[in-house]
């Protein structure tokens, strides 16, 4: 099953899911509990949702594929948002870059928001 998440979208104070969805995976059910292996995670919240959306051309790093890109350490990322502070950003993902933008750079918000909504 693909994992995806959706609460960024809703109004007011959002659920914590929606900073900490990817990172909870990453860091209680991959690394602190073992319940499945690091590639298996990644391609819950990469490849398939992408194939499941037909989307051909996303999902994958590979050439003439748009890919956004998260860095993160295995050993430390962890989701810090609760319900009292859902907007929390998660600890252990030093660099994100969307469309090669760097939006997360060493851990500071850059203000850029280059991504864009994809339709399948």
């Amino acid at each position: 099953s693909a994992l995806a998440e959706s609460g960024v979208l809703s109004s007011g104070s959002p659920h914590p899911r929606a900073f900490g969805t990817f990172p909870r995976l990453l860091g209680k059910y991959v690394r602190e509990e073992q319940r499945m292996p690091l590639e298996d995670a990644i391609r819950k919240i990469t490849s398939l949702p992408a194939e499941m959306l037909r989307l051909t051309d996303r999902g994958l790093l590979k050439e003439n594929y748009h890919a956004d890109i998260t860095i993160f350490d295995p050993a430390t990322v962890t989701d810090n948002a609760t319900f009292q502070h859902s907007q929390q950003y998660p600890s252990g993902i030093p660099f994100v870059l969307v469309n090669g933008i760097p939006v997360i750079d060493g851990d500071k918000f850059g203000g850029k928001l280059p991504g864009k909504v994809v339709r399948s």
